[in-house]
């Protein structure tokens, strides 16, 4: 990692986790598999910025730890990339241990439970689709009825307009989401505790 971090991708360790480092890979990694409209890819980070919205708009109220979940739902593509579900399918069970043992140590490393609950599960689940369904009509070329067939209707009341963002700027305002996130759960003073010299 560009921290200098060595991250084992076969036993990952939360010692080995830095939100630089995530903030930089998803920011350059591209839905769709940069097949959108556009000057700039539409990144993970500003899809994961878009995911904790959502998920907030659904639920109001809902704690700052579950929206710093939302905010890391795609964390471990930091990693291993973003692949399409139909590939993760055809992979098997080997691939989605691997992607959860990852998502575990991330979780680990930002202090929230190595397991999301399912109800939370659910609800980032159902964000997650709906910023697909914007992401589907507006970037990747797919008409509004086959958008809704997929991914099924967004929230009532939510509405959004998609402006994919560089690189640079994708990955800054995910950090300073997670910073916002990270003081309201009360993780940023002891973040520094992680790091070893």
């Amino acid at each position: 990692m560009l921290s200098g971090r060595r991250l084992d991708l076969l036993d990952p360790s939360p010692f080995d986790i830095e939100i630089e480092d995530i903030a930089h890979g998803l920011a350059r990694v591209a839905r769709w598999n940069g097949q959108t409209i556009g000057e700039h890819a539409f990144s993970v980070a500003q899809h994961s910025l878009v995911v904790e919205e959502i998920a907030a708009h659904i639920r109001p109220g809902l704690e700052p730890k579950w929206r710093l979940a939302a905010l890391l739902h795609d964390a471990s593509e930091y990693v291993i990339g973003d692949m399409i579900s139909p590939f993760k399918s055809a992979l098997g069970a080997s691939y989605k241990d691997f992607e959860a043992r990852l998502e575990a140590a991330i979780h680990v490393r930002f202090q929230l439970p190595p397991k999301t609950p399912q109800t939370i599960k659910s609800l980032i689940k159902k964000a997650d689709k709906a910023c697909a369904f914007y992401e589907a009509t507006q970037l990747a070329g797919f008409t509004r009825r086959e958008s809704l067939q997929i991914f099924g209707a967004p929230p009532s009341g939510y509405d959004l307009v998609i402006e994919p963002l560089p690189a640079a700027v994708a990955q800054e305002r995910y950090l300073d989401r997670y910073r916002v996130l990270a003081e309201a759960v009360g993780i940023l003073p002891g973040a520094d505790a992680w790091h070893t010299e």
